[in-house]
């Protein structure tokens, strides 16, 4: 039998990430070749992966980056299944490199098939799914590109972007404040023109519902329902929003406040 030192079982720990049992374990089955005892350990997470594929990976981090010139931001969410696995440091740490890479990355399917080390990011899921034990996936990918993309995380569980049409003076500032507003109201579109038409019209036949309850005349009904769609979208696409900060302005007043400036794209991702 090969004898495997633990120089050898540390090197595989520090390259898979795997416990130091797993390793040795993966080495002694290899005979001490290293390579091989790499495709053992994930051969495992396959198999871990596949036991666990109906399993519903509810936690994790959400994560936002941006570049160096602040242009392109992006925001991921790694699921896994349990809030434990989701704080720790080495999963966490995970979840910053694929959001870096992310960066690059024109789509989800473009990101799970970049490299990572010498294979893809998939397969890197993969192999971690045997190291964890737990169901690990990207479960969310989103990415926008704005003259000025500000980000903000909230805990590990919600990730804002949000682009802004000019870079000026206070433009940090303002477009954090904005992210924040998108992490705590989740918009569901930019404005009115983002709302889908199926959701317009359910707003609408919702109202009219009400209105009979009412007693509202049926001739009247289209034009309260109309007033009421106007207040759906005040509540619920960002740049209509009352400002968190100060309810007496929108979120499009607010960012006026710099100039002559406006809120063009934002993507947000939660945990669950």
């Amino acid at each position: 039998m090969t004898k495997i030192t633990a120089a050898e079982v540390n090197k595989l720990r520090k390259t898979t990430g795997a416990g130091m049992m797993d390793c040795k374990k993966a080495l002694v089955e290899a005979n001490g070749d290293f390579d091989l005892a790499i495709e053992i350990l994930r051969k495992k997470g396959q198999k871990v992966a596949a036991k666990r594929a109906d399993r519903e990976s509810t936690e994790g981090a959400a994560i936002a980056v941006v570049n160096e010139d602040n242009t392109e931001g992006a925001v991921i969410v790694l699921g896994c299944e349990t809030d434990f696995v989701g704080k720790n440091e080495t999963f966490v740490n995970l979840a910053k490199e694929l959001a870096q890479k992310a960066l690059n990355s024109a789509s989800k399917e473009e990101l799970l098939n970049a490299d990572f080390g010498g294979i893809t990011v998939a397969e890197k899921l993969i192999e971690q799914t045997g190291v964890i034990g737990e169901k690990i996936e990207l479960a969310a990918f989103e990415k926008i590109s704005a003259p000025y993309v500000g980000s903000y995380i909230h805990s590990g569980k919600i990730a804002t972007i949000v682009g802004l049409s000019a870079k000026v003076d206070g433009v940090e500032e303002v477009a954090k404040d904005v992210a924040m507003q998108a992490a705590a109201m989740n918009p569901i579109a930019l404005n009115e023109d983002g709302v889908e038409q199926d959701v317009i019209a359910k707003e609408i036949e919702i109202a009219k519902d009400q209105l009979r309850q009412e007693g509202k005349p049926e001739e009247m009904l289209d034009k309260i329902a109309q007033g009421k769609l106007r207040r759906f979208f005040k509540d619920n696409t960002l740049v209509n929003q009352d400002f968190i900060k100060d309810n007496k302005v929108s979120v499009s007043k607010y960012v006026k406040c710099i100039g002559d400036v406006e809120v063009i794209d934002f993507k947000r991702v939660a945990l669950g």
